[in-house]
């Protein structure tokens, strides 16, 4: 008699594909951690703006990251544990039980607002409980709701992401 072979399951292929996930690292650690991720040959991008500061003495610009504790690494999901080589490296930041993945466009969209390549979203005479769209951000059909408006921004708030921005008026 023959021997037969178990019925397999169509199981899907896994992702070969690099995205870009979003790394928690150790407070006041991101540059530090992001120069470490790349000499162990990980593509990562660690947003940066500069601020003037005051001490005592003297002021002094700084570049301060946009994202407080948080990093953007671009892998393959299989190799997503090589960045907890570096220390400072603490977890992902999930979404729905799953590494949250941000788009190519939406990392393109934040360097070139940092760099001053596209123009601050502009918003007239906007007032607290407006709902407004984002998609000149690169977050697409992506709704949020005006929290509160000062004399130089306005606060927004990121229902999917949880987030609170700053948007300047």
């Amino acid at each position: 008699m023959a021997k037969t072979k178990p019925l397999q399951k169509h199981l899907p292929k896994t992702d070969n594909q690099k995205h870009w996930y979003v790394l928690y690292c150790k407070p006041n650690t991101e540059k530090k951690t992001a120069q470490r991720l790349s000499e162990c040959g990980i593509n990562v991008y660690c947003p940066l703006k500069t601020e003037l500061r005051q001490w005592s003495d003297r002021k002094k610009k700084v570049e301060v990251p946009v994202l407080p504790s948080m990093l953007m690494v671009y892998l393959k999901e299989k190799n997503r544990q090589q960045v907890f080589e570096v220390a400072t490296a603490v977890r992902y930041l999930y979404w729905l039980k799953k590494p949250a993945i941000v788009k190519e466009e939406e990392i393109e969209e934040l360097k070139n607002i940092l760099s001053g390549k596209t123009s601050q979203v502009s918003v007239e005479q906007m007032r607290k409980g407006d709902a407004i769209k984002l998609s000149g951000l690169g977050f697409d059909d992506e709704k949020a709701v005006i929290k509160y408006v000062t004399k130089s921004h306005y606060c927004v708030y990121l229902e999917r992401l949880g987030y609170l921005v700053k948007v300047k008026r």
